[in-house]
């Protein structure tokens, strides 16, 4: 039997934030996927139209207004005596009551309907911008990192001058340049062309103004990434400069553009949400968080209080953003090679 001792293996034990981590990432996902299913697979329930009563014009389920059951509270909400009244003369009548399983607001309109559109126009924006954000902002920094000398100067110095200038006012030019331009067209466009000119320019604002991080992230990667052998190889070889920067640099930055991907969508979907509470945003007749948080935030008095029209899009919006922000966390750790050796 031999006296050579032997080698021990020493587990280390992995530390207690980072199973917070993992749940915190896990609960975000669960959250965010729930979220996701109910504003985008209800689609065809709350943009099918449905008949008024007393006849007229079908309208879309989330626009569909009835003023003889305006703000009335959740079904399991205990009512007050006006609302029982009310509730009780409607039924006498034989008229047939909303769901309301979350409320209903001023003009009698379906609060859950237009919560779950309001989310679904308010994550495609987020999506839609963030995809904007990315796109640019990597094309910049690729081509700065890579063309270095005054090119690489001159680049960046542009994205230090737009660090310089507040974003938020930028995006409320941008969308009140808009709103003018559509003014001065003369003649009176049509609601749907006037919403589409409003969704894109509120697109091209935000997608437009938050690429500079992108950018600056992008470009010291790329920098990093020049000097290591491999690239040194393409350049003695002669490898075109657009083959190494479509099939060397770039998958070399899939990591980093997809965790500042999942954080440009929260920052997105928050100032979509907050244009719209100003009233630059998104408008109605179609909802969007913030505009929805904009009108409860008016039904909000000492007298009689709707609460339930300013929680329920807060709360989604509050979900929403803690979600995707444990999620992008999440990839940052396990994606960041200095977080992967310790």
């Amino acid at each position: 039997m031999s006296d050579v001792a032997q080698p021990i293996e020493v587990r280390r034990a992995r530390p207690s934030w980072r199973f917070a981590s993992d749940r915190a990432a896990a609960f975000g996902a669960f959250a965010l996927g729930i979220v996701f299913v109910l504003c985008l697979a209800t689609l065809p329930w709350t943009m099918a139209r449905i008949e008024p009563h007393g006849g007229g014009v079908a309208q879309r389920r989330f626009e569909a207004a009835d003023l003889s059951a305006s703000l009335l509270p959740p079904r399991w909400w205990p009512a007050g005596e006006r609302d029982r009244t009310r509730l009780d003369q409607l039924r006498a009548e034989g008229h047939p009551l909303p769901a309301r399983w979350l409320g209903t607001d001023r003009l009698g309109r379906d609060v859950l309907a237009r919560c779950l559109v309001g989310g679904a126009i308010s994550i495609l924006i987020g999506l839609s911008a963030a995809a904007l954000t990315v796109f640019i902002g990597t094309a910049w920094g690729m081509v700065a990192g890579a063309a270095g000398g005054r090119i690489d100067a001159t680049m960046m110095r542009i994205v230090d001058v737009l660090f310089g200038l507040p974003s938020i006012l930028l995006v409320v030019l941008l969308a009140v340049a808009a709103e003018g331009i559509v003014e001065r067209l003369g003649a009176d466009p049509p609601p749907t062309l006037r919403q589409a000119i409003n969704i894109v320019t509120l697109l091209v604002a935000i997608g437009g103004v938050s690429w500079l991080t992108m950018a600056r992230v992008i470009r010291g990667q790329t920098l990093s990434l020049r000097a290591r052998p491999f690239m040194e190889a393409c350049r003695a070889i002669g490898v075109p400069r657009r083959r190494q920067l479509l099939r060397h640099l770039l998958p070399n930055l899939v990591g980093p553009i997809t965790v500042y991907a999942t954080l440009a969508v929260p920052a997105a979907i928050l100032s979509e949400s907050f244009l719209s509470f100003l009233g630059i945003g998104i408008r109605e007749p179609l909802p969007s968080w913030g505009n929805l948080a904009a009108s409860g935030l008016s039904e909000l008095n000492p007298v009689a209080s709707r609460w339930w029209l300013l929680l329920w899009p807060c709360l989604l919006i509050a979900i929403t953003l803690l979600s995707l922000n444990f999620v992008g966390e999440r990839l940052r750790e396990r994606l960041d090679p200095r977080e992967t050796r310790r």
